[in-house]
């Protein structure tokens, strides 16, 4: 691209001096030799004065006293009537500018020049033409290495913009180079990557979710699975069963939530649901966990009470927090529900550590974790209670309390039952 940009640059150049060149060469060699021609003529009539005035004092023209009157390298020949020719100078061979002036006694009057003297000052203005001509390229040339550079730079580095968004790296430049529709390009480059970006992030964060929010939903199933193949009891068989087909449906749930959160987080799915079946749900699918860690679940408070949002979600953000509390806390976990103002609430707490009072609400930040792990499950626990108007947060540090906020329905008679463990 340098290499055409100076060629067509250097020939436009070549083509305006060749135009105006031409045309200047032309102008100034006529203008010279009529100059030439002019100076000749006022020449003979300079000696033809003097002629004529030698003439009415009747005196004999005399060659030594006009040789004073012509320049050097001049020829002159004057005839008057009555008297001899007289030349001045010595006669030119070559081509010669000729002036001629005529008397009113019939003196006649030829001066003669070379045409030497006027191809040597052609010659003097070629030669400035040139040089100048000369120095009007050495210019073009350098301006148009400099404009090449100037628009090819520019365009190297967009492509190489370009190669790096092929490669993966979604990095916006943020570089401009003064030239409109080179900084459109750079603008549409940028966007570009930083889209990209956006959706590489998500893609990852999608993956990371998945991968946090279905370890535990598969891992439950699997001893689920572990337990019909051990029982030889066919009632057994059969709860086991049916609870995995459900936990099976939650993964699915968990799946499509999550495809639906990454697409567009504002997208919820809320409808009014029996709450004590989630609940009743989380206990279930816990129990064995907490039997193998020698722990127990409870929970007590409100029943009866239907709230809008999510099942899956709400079962998703109940088993995150669950999870915690069996991996990070300690003693028994209780779940609690209970209502303020047009609200349901569900709260979870443990008798562990808690969380460390320097955290405090940033435990919902993604990557920020108290214990070590991913920094995921409450990041996304929270995403999936707002996806559906709800929210979550820490209401007490130590003892670590949890609540899960859903807006309420209708209320339904309401019974309260005891706090009883789950073995």
């Amino acid at each position: 691209m340098r290499r055409r940009l100076i060629n067509s640059t250097l020939a436009v150049v070549l083509v305006v001096i060749a135009v105006f060149g031409v045309s200047l060469v032309i102008v100034e060699t006529r203008t010279i030799t009529s100059s030439a021609q002019d100076r000749i003529g006022s020449e003979a009539l300079r000696l033809l004065g003097v002629v004529e005035a030698d003439a009415l004092e009747h005196r004999r023209v005399e060659a030594g006293a006009l040789s004073e009157q012509l320049d050097l390298g001049t020829y002159a020949r004057i005839s008057v009537p009555g008297q001899p020719t007289v030349e001045v100078g010595d006669p030119i061979e070559d081509n010669v500018i000729r002036g001629t002036a005529r008397g009113e006694q019939g003196e006649l009057v030829v001066v003669e020049e070379s045409r030497s003297t006027v191809t040597r000052e052609v010659g003097r203005t070629l030669a400035v033409v040139g040089a100048v001509a000369l120095l009007a390229v050495v210019a073009a040339v350098l301006l148009a290495v400099r404009q090449a550079n100037r628009l090819a730079s520019p365009l190297t580095d967009l492509a190489e913009t370009a190669e790096r968004l092929g490669s993966g790296d979604p990095r916006p430049r943020h570089k401009r180079y003064g030239v409109p529709e080179l900084d459109r390009v750079a603008d549409v480059l940028d966007a570009s990557a930083e889209r990209i970006g956006r959706m590489l992030t998500a893609e990852r964060r999608l993956a990371a979710d998945a991968s946090h929010q279905l370890r535990t939903p598969l891992t439950a199933l699997s001893m689920r699975l572990e337990e019909i193949t051990v029982t030889d009891d066919l009632e057994t068989v059969r709860e086991e069963a049916s609870i995995a087909l459900t936990q099976v449906e939650r993964l699915t749930d968990v799946v499509e939530r999550l495809l639906t959160n990454s697409r567009d987080p504002r997208t919820g799915s809320a409808v009014p649901f029996d709450l004590d079946e989630v609940v009743k749900q989380q206990l279930e699918e816990w129990r064995p966990a907490y039997r193998s860690a020698g722990r127990a679940i409870v929970r007590s408070g409100k029943t009866g009470m239907r709230a809008v949002g999510t099942p899956g979600a709400v079962s998703q953000v109940l088993a995150t927090l669950v999870e915690n509390a069996l991996m990070h806390g300690g003693g028994t976990v209780a779940l609690r529900t209970r209502v303020t103002g047009n609200q349901a609430v569900i709260e979870v707490t443990d008798e562990g550590p808690g969380v460390p009072p320097d955290l405090g609400n940033r435990i919902f930040e993604r990557a920020i974790s108290g214990r070590n792990s991913t920094g995921i499950g409450l990041a996304v626990a929270r995403d999936l209670a707002e996806a559906d108007g709800g929210r979550l947060e820490l209401l007490q540090s130590q003892p670590p309390v949890f609540a899960l906020f859903l807006s309420r329905t209708a209320p339904a008679p309401a019974r309260t039952e005891p706090e009883r463990p789950v073995r």
